[in-house]
């Protein structure tokens, strides 16, 4: 089974910028989707960007703009480049991938998913 593993999340000042990294180990994939979740106590676990091995991506409107995922082919170490973070970007996020079984658009969510990280944590103050 594909195994994942987030660093990078730490606390940081609205407006300021993080990058998050996603090591994936045991991966077999050869078509897939990888994504960024985020899922703070209470709420729904939310897909924030996606890609897929075609290099297509996909981001939520809340991402759109700020945050930018991207990939290392050679080894499928993820990343997301978060800029201009707010207060409402604190959340622990997490790394999510599985194989493709259709060309649709990287899905954003997340019961689409089958390998999961354990989260690394995000808080952003005001």
């Amino acid at each position: 089974r594909v195994q994942l593993i987030e660093s990078g999340g730490e606390s940081v000042q609205a407006g300021g910028s993080l990058r998050l990294s996603c090591a994936a180990s045991r991966f077999t994939y050869v078509k897939y989707n990888m994504a960024w979740f985020r899922q703070v106590p209470g709420k729904t676990r939310e897909g924030v960007a996606a890609l897929d091995s075609d290099g297509s991506d996909n981001y939520a409107d809340s991402a759109r703009g700020r945050f930018t995922i991207t990939q290392d082919r050679a080894d499928h170490s993820l990343y997301l480049q978060m800029n201009n973070l707010k207060p409402d970007d604190t959340a622990m996020y997490y790394c999510a991938a599985t194989e493709a079984t259709n060309d649709l658009a990287p899905s954003l969510d997340h019961y689409f998913y089958s390998d999961w990280g354990q989260g690394t944590q995000v808080s952003v103050s005001s």
